[in-house]
């Protein structure tokens, strides 16, 4: 463990500290009442610290000593970012907007868990990470879609 965060530098530490925001504020807008203006300054952290997270994800190539599996991953959360926040920033914005904001969001925040599970398991459970990993995800995605369709329930007057 002591190797791990000797090693990771200003870069890491940056990464690290943005992604456990981005868990923090993204678990935080998923559970809370959706369309105060609490959940549009959450959201929005969860956003900034998201977009930190990806910006470094990407200067990162100690893992693979170069472009790895979780490079692809950060451009899939990037486009899942995109997906959800786009419909935010138009000017009239219809139930579906709403609707599509919501539920890529909360997958973006699920991919984020996946993450955690992946680089949790790659670098500390490396013997048994083949397990962990596919598990893991699989579990937190069960999961995740079951929150997000009770979200999506709860708030249907709002998004519809």
């Amino acid at each position: 463990m002591e190797a791990i965060y000797e090693n990771m530098g200003y870069l890491g530490w940056v990464h690290f500290i943005a992604a456990v925001s981005s868990l923090i504020t993204g678990t935080y807008v998923l559970l809370i009442a959706k369309g105060t203006a609490f959940h549009k300054k959450v959201g929005y952290a969860y956003f900034i610290s998201m977009i930190v997270t990806l910006v470094t994800a990407f200067m990162i190539y100690r893992l693979f000593d170069g472009w790895g599996i979780f490079h692809w991953f950060a451009i899939l959360s990037t486009i899942a970012l995109t997906g959800g926040m786009y419909p935010m920033f138009k000017k009239n914005r219809t139930g579906k907007d709403l609707k599509q904001h919501a539920e890529v969001m909360g997958w973006s925040v699920v991919g984020l868990y996946c993450a955690l599970i992946s680089e949790t398991g790659s670098r500390l459970f490396t013997e048994y990470m083949m397990y962990i990993i596919p598990i893991g995800c699989g579990l937190t995605c069960f999961i995740g879609a079951r929150l997000i369709k009770r979200s999506l329930k709860r708030h249907e007057a709002i998004l519809t």
